[in-house]
């Protein structure tokens, strides 16, 4: 699989007559080695060629790491008192690359500062963006990628499960945030895939509202929002749910987002834009009279990173393939009351969509097993 990807790219890189690649994101690094790092402030890329071996670039302590995961090629690796771009320069110089005119660089990741250090050594050089590439690249999952997405997406399921079964009146979000991390570390995920999300009552009415010391009372809308890593991919699930009861017009927004969701869903499949999804969803919730409160795209890409493309919304005509994975997460949020949101990470098949999340998409009215 790492020796398919490595030859698209260097493929590339010979087709556009570029001189070489320096890949940075530890995104991409890890999509094209199978290698996570992370080196802080320390140099940590991938040096790729058009027909030589690539050269992986890491901290000197990592490089037991990389040869563990599985890398079984040349490392270059750097001490804090090295000099680590002359050590580049010199790597370039021992594979010909001895006055480059064109490098591949991902530029929404390289720093100012880290391009100022290349073109130092090369002042001739200049700079092509290599992120479309990626993009294509990691876009569509392979059959070993979405059963790792799928192991996630279970995990996150139980995440939910754990937060809701912890409900009592009194309790804080960071309490239930805290327990829905333990129990995901006890199953032995070391990372989650972004800041999880806990939210009751109003304050469920920001759509990245911030958990803190607010209490659960009856009647209060309870937002969960989560997801883990899991060998080296990302899931994430938003499901809502009330607290012993809930009023008329909070129903009324759960089964618009509800409706929203399903007709989504049910519109997934090869040959539809991205667009459409959005439209189907958004036009679902304006009819139910809810439109002004729903502010966001209807969802994202998912892998690696757990924003990444494809990004679903109404400007986005990019057609769906069999492979794509991405979220469809409508959201109904009123100031003052709370907000109802519904997510699943969803991949594309040859002839519709599944779901990898799976937690019941039903309305909720959790009541506390026991009160603490």
């Amino acid at each position: 699989m790492i020796k398919e990807r490595l030859q698209k790219v260097t493929s590339w890189l010979h087709k556009e007559k570029l001189d070489f690649a320096l890949v940075t994101s530890t995104a991409n690094i890890f999509y094209l080695t199978q290698f996570y790092c992370d080196p802080h402030e320390r140099l940590f890329g991938l040096l790729l060629f058009p027909d030589r071996e690539p050269i992986l670039i890491c901290p000197a302590m990592e490089k037991e790491l990389a040869r563990a995961a599985g890398w079984s090629k040349d490392i270059l690796g750097h001490h804090d008192t090295d000099q680590p771009w002359k050590m580049v320069a010199a790597a370039l110089e021992r594979n010909g690359v001895t006055n480059p005119k064109i490098a591949a660089i991902e530029k929404e990741h390289l720093s100012f500062e880290r391009a100022e250090q290349l073109t130092s050594l090369f002042p001739s050089l200049s700079f092509r963006s290599m992120e479309e590439k990626m993009h294509h690249l990691r876009m569509v999952k392979s059959t070993e990628e979405i059963s790792i997405m799928l192991e996630a997406a279970q995990l996150a399921d139980y995440g939910v499960q754990v937060g809701m079964d912890a409900l009592y009146e009194g309790c804080t979000e960071m309490e239930i945030v805290a327990t829905i991390e333990y129990a995901l570390k006890r199953k032995g995920v070391s990372q989650m895939s972004f800041s999880t999300l806990v939210l009751f009552g109003a304050n469920s009415g920001a759509p990245h509202g911030n958990p803190g010391l607010n209490q659960l009372r009856r009647g209060d809308l309870v937002l969960f929002d989560l997801g883990v890593v899991w060998k080296g991919y990302c899931s994430d699930i938003t499901r809502t749910c009330g607290f012993y009861s809930l009023d008329t017009k909070e129903r009324q927004m759960y089964e618009a987002v509800q409706q929203a969701q399903e007709s989504a869903l049910q519109a997934c499949r090869p040959g539809v834009q991205l667009s459409e999804l959005d439209r189907i969803a958004r036009t679902t919730i304006s009819e139910a009279g809810w439109g002004e409160y729903f502010p966001h795209r209807l969802g994202h890409g998912l892998g690696i990173d757990v924003h990444e493309q494809p990004y679903v919304h109404d400007l986005n005509s990019l057609v769906l393939e069999p492979g794509m994975v991405f979220t469809i997460e409508p959201g109904v949020y009123v100031p003052g009351v709370g907000g109802v949101r519904i997510e699943d990470d969803v991949v594309v098949t040859e002839d519709g969509a599944r779901s990898l999340t799976s937690f019941s998409k039903e309305l909720l009215l959790v009541e506390a097993k026991s009160e603490e």
